[in-house]
């Protein structure tokens, strides 16, 4: 890594500048070690205006680690319904038992301890060390590495663990031993809203603009290196909207796999055309009332892209039985209330 540019040099200006620009946060506001790790694990795959809601109600219905211990899966994936990543959810539960087991119902400040809880690794461990302990540690996350690598005007790829661990020494080296806490948080923030991706940082705003190898260089949206993504693949999927004395069927996905464990509308290989959907319903004893065209949709996960197309089908006669033994009719109530529905499958929902 370039040595030229000190990220000693950085802490001051740094913290001074967060002092006085911070956004208010629920969990910034009052950072527990519960609130800041439940927000942690939140913000991994959503933005921080959209979590909030999930963040107030979640902490509304499970507001300790005892309650999340106990909880349901049904109510904790209802819970964290439309964020997605549902074993973050299940993550969460399962380090919520330990630390009610073995900690008595609170967070271990030790960075190593935190590590050895599911769903925790360096990043968050770091963040709730430091923030909600006030333990001098790293919290090495997409945005600090981005304002780092152009800090330092280092071309590492930043996708290697290597990198990270480098990186992770090298913030340790110089977080203020006093204020470690603020000094993470000022480097998430920096790079949420000054030192931006996808196009060029607002370096005019930047406090620290003088130590900037990047900058300096006139080289910013080249930091930092990183891979090409891999082009997702494709899957075609045709979903069964299926009626029946005012419900709508639902099942349980495998235990293992995409959106393990979770409640679908049923789902079938390829785009099925109407009168081969309807043979099939037929070959199955389903008695049909109405089929219909509904809008298609497409879901985005990390590698794999669903187009799907959908049938509103209106059953007659039908306990479900014939489509999966691990189904169940559900009206609206149940729907909105009790069964969590991933996000691939609400656009569906959403048209009846």
């Amino acid at each position: 890594m370039n040595r030229k540019y000190d990220l000693g040099a950085l802490v001051k200006p740094l913290c001074s500048w967060y002092g006085e620009n911070k956004r208010s946060m629920p969990w910034r506001d009052d950072p527990t070690p519960y609130h800041v790790w439940l927000s942690e694990i939140m913000l991994q795959q959503t933005r921080i205006e959209a979590a909030k809601a999930y963040y107030e109600r979640f902490i509304q219905a499970l507001p300790d680690v005892e309650a999340l211990a106990q909880v349901s899966e049904d109510e904790l994936l209802k819970l964290w319904e439309g964020l997605g990543y549902y074993n973050r959810a299940r993550n969460l539960q399962k380090a919520a038992r330990i630390i009610v087991e073995r900690y008595e119902g609170r967070l271990p400040a030790d960075y190593g301890l935190l590590m050895e809880l599911p769903g925790i690794g360096s990043y968050t461990a770091g963040a709730v060390a430091s923030i909600a302990y006030g333990v001098p540690a790293p919290a090495v996350d997409g945005n600090v590495l981005r304002v780092t690598m152009r800090w330092l005007g280092c071309r590492d790829d930043i996708s290697r663990g290597a990198v990270r661990k480098e990186m992770e020494r090298s913030i340790m080296a110089v977080i203020p031993g006093n204020r470690p806490g603020e000094f993470n948080q000022a480097l998430m923030e920096l790079g949420e809203v000054v030192c931006i991706p996808n196009g060029m940082p607002l370096c005019g705003q930047c406090p620290a603009a003088e130590h900037c190898a990047a900058l300096a260089s006139g080289r910013q949206t080249e930091f930092p290196v990183k891979p090409e993504k891999r082009a997702r693949r494709i899957e075609k999927k045709t979903i069964l909207v299926l009626e029946w004395d005012g419900k709508l069927l639902i099942r349980r996905r495998p235990e293992t796999g995409l959106l393990a464990g979770m409640w679908e509308f049923p789902v079938m290989e390829g785009h099925l055309t109407m009168p081969q959907l309807r043979e099939i319903l037929q070959e199955r004893g389903a008695e049909v009332v109405k089929l219909e065209r509904m809008e298609s949709g497409k879901h985005i996960f990390s590698h794999v892209e669903w187009h799907m197309r959908g049938y509103r089908i209106a059953l007659l006669g039908t306990d479900g039985q014939e489509f999966t033994s691990t189904s169940v009719w559900a009206d609206r109530a149940e729907l909105q209330g009790t069964y969590a529905i991933p996000a691939a499958f609400r656009s569906f929902l959403n048209q009846l």
